[in-house]
Order: structure tokens, then C-alpha cells, then sequence
């Protein structure tokens, strides 16, 4: 296999972290990140073995951007707002760090004369819809600023693509989850359980269910699509074919936790928060047919999940309770 010199935006982040420990395996890689949510940590033996290096920056940043991104086969931009809540208190945002951040990077590509990007998008560009979405099914719009954001730029993917000569991936993520987590529905509740021991706060009613990924079923997914889809713009959804309810989560959380009779306390509505879609399903059909299947279904990868970020968040708390 010829070496591919890899250039990582928010590479050192949860899901480019993991995507790092496989990328390296192919060829050395570049990781851009302002370590505004990513850590060293994740990405430090790859540092250490020199597979890797670290440019510590912003990718709202253009001409740093452009400067460090020469040289490098493939671009793969991961970089984003990553808690969809936090634009409700501040609305730009998911303007800032997802549409203007993914035209910067296309620009760079441009620019540094860079051929091929894979690209995190998001279920939520299907809007409000319960129904089991494919990737032609965008006839509901998204809801929450994010989503926006994202459905922004795979339309400025498309556009770089037709006019500039690009390849591109675009991968529409179930619920990520697993080790190294930094948000999310479990992690918030495990810190919840941290903080206040005999109760958890659930938004919403707890029946709102979602596709959960495991990140190194992500991960695998996503270089596979990578080697197999020769489209010039190639669209997957990346899930599994289930859902987990927040009910189980909870649940998982609350039993993995040092406080197993911790109380569970919904506070109604269908919606955890505006913006938030209730139910959601995605079609992983296309990825399928040319022989990707992720292994593990939505629970699995919620139960695992739950289980490491437990044992970041207790620690020796955990150990105590065992003995």
C-alpha cells in the first residue's frame, strides 16, 4: 500500500483520536487542533513514536491552516461544535466552528492543492423525522443549529467537489459514543451522578431514542468507505440499524455508577432541549452493499461506552465499591 500522508482537523479530539490510532498505521500524520476540546493525551504516544505531530492551532485560522496542510494526500475534517446544546446560548457558534471552519478547509485544499477530504456529518441534517432515513431522504430540513451547520457544509463539499476537481467522503454519524468521550448523553450523566450521588436529571421523558456508534466501528467505517466508494462525492450514513432509548442510558449510567440506588428524575416534554430531534433512525444500507456492517448494535455500543466513561469519570470510586 503506498503511504498516505494524512492531515487530521481535530484530530486529537474524541472521534479524530481514534481515527489517528488507525490513520498512523497507513503513513504519518498531521494533526491540526487548537486543543480547545481535544487533548494531547489522546494522541501522545503517536507523538512520542514520532507517527505523528501536532500542529496547535485554529482552523479558523486560513493561512495556518493552508500552510500546514501542504504536502498531505488526504484531508479529514472532524473538527466542530461539539455539544449541538451550546448553540443555544451562543448562535454563532456552529456558524463559526462548522461553516466557516469547513470553508476554510476547503479552501486550504484548494489553496495547498490537496485532492481528497473525508468529512463528519451528522443524522441531523434529516431534520425532525422518525422515519428510517437513507441518503437521498433530505426533504425535512434540520432543526437545531447544528444541523444547519452541517447540511452547510456538505453543500459547500459538493460545490468544491464540481468546481474545483475534489474527491470527497461524507460520512452522516449516528450518536458517536465509546472511550475518550468528551460529551454527550451518558458522560453528562455520569457527572451528574458524580456530582449529586442520590439523583439524576433526565431531559425530557426518556423515551427519545437515537442510533448509537460505537467510535472504533467509526472509525473502521469510515476508511473503509474511504478504500471502497470511488464516486467522485460519496455519501454514507455511518449507524447501526437500532436505537437506544435516553430511559436506557440512564439506566446504564446509574448502574455503573458507585450510586446504583440513585433516583431517576425525568422532567418531561418530548424533547431533552429546542432543537433536539426526539426519535431518529438511519439507513446504513448503501454502506452496506459494498460490505461494511458496523459490529455492534446501538445497545452494545451504549453499555460499552457507559462502562469505560464510567471508569474515567469514578475512578477509584468504582474500585471501592467492587471490594
Amino acid at each position: 500500500m503506498t503511504e498516505l500522508r494524512s492531515f487530521v482537523v481535530g484530530g486529537a479530539g474524541f472521534i479524530g483520536s481514534h481515527l489517528t490510532d488507525r490513520l498512523v498505521e497507513r503513513g504519518p500524520v498531521t494533526i491540526y487542533d487548537n486543543l480547545s476540546v481535544g487533548r494531547r493525551a489522546f494522541v501522545a504516544s503517536h507523538l512520542a513514536s514520532g507517527r505523528a505531530t501536532l500542529v496547535e492551532a485554529d482552523a479558523l485560522d486560513l493561512e495556518r491552516l493552508t500552510e500546514a496542510m501542504a504536502g498531505h494526500d488526504l484531508v479529514v475534517h472532524l473538527a466542530a461544535n461539539p455539544e449541538a446544546r451550546w448553540g443555544l446560548a451562543r448562535t454563532r457558534l456552529d456558524l463559526d466552528q462548522g461553516t466557516i471552519a469547513t470553508y476554510n478547509v476547503l479552501e486550504a485544499m484548494r489553496r495547498a492543492a490537496v485532492g481528497r477530504l473525508i468529512f463528519s456529518s451528522s443524522g441531523t441534517v434529516y431534520g425532525d423525522t422518525p422515519r428510517r432515513c437513507a441518503e437521498g431522504d433530505l426533504g425535512a430540513l434540520p432543526i437545531s443549529l447544528y444541523g444547519a451547520s452541517k447540511l452547510a457544509g456538505e453543500a459547500l463539499i459538493s460545490a468544491y467537489v464540481e468546481c474545483f476537481g475534489l474527491t470527497a467522503w461524507i460520512y452522516r454519524f449516528g450518536n458517536v459514543v465509546g472511550p475518550r468521550g468528551t460529551h454527550g448523553a451518558a458522560l453528562d450523566f455520569l457527572k451528574k451522578l458524580r456530582d449529586r450521588r442520590t439523583e439524576l436529571e433526565v431531559l425530557g421523558d426518556g423515551r427519545q431514542s437515537k442510533p448509537y456508534l460505537d467510535v472504533r466501528d467509526c472509525a473502521e467505517g469510515i476508511l473503509f468507505g474511504f478504500d471502497q466508494a470511488r464516486e467522485r462525492l460519496n455519501i454514507h450514513n455511518l449507524a447501526p440499524e437500532d436505537a437506544t432509548s435516553v430511559s436506557r442510558i440512564a439506566e446504564l449510567c446509574v448502574a455503573a455508577s458507585p450510586y446504583p440506588d440513585a433516583v431517576i428524575r425525568y422532567q418531561g416534554g418530548e424533547r431533552g432541549w429546542p432543537g433536539d430531534v426526539p426519535r431518529s433512525r438511519m439507513d446504513p444500507g448503501k454502506l452496506a452493499a459494498l460490505g461494511f456492517r458496523v459490529r455492534h448494535t446501538s445497545d452494545e455500543a451504549v453499555r460499552m461506552a457507559v462502562e469505560a466513561l464510567a471508569s474515567e469519570v469514578f475512578g477509584g470510586e468504582l474500585a471501592r465499591r467492587a471490594q
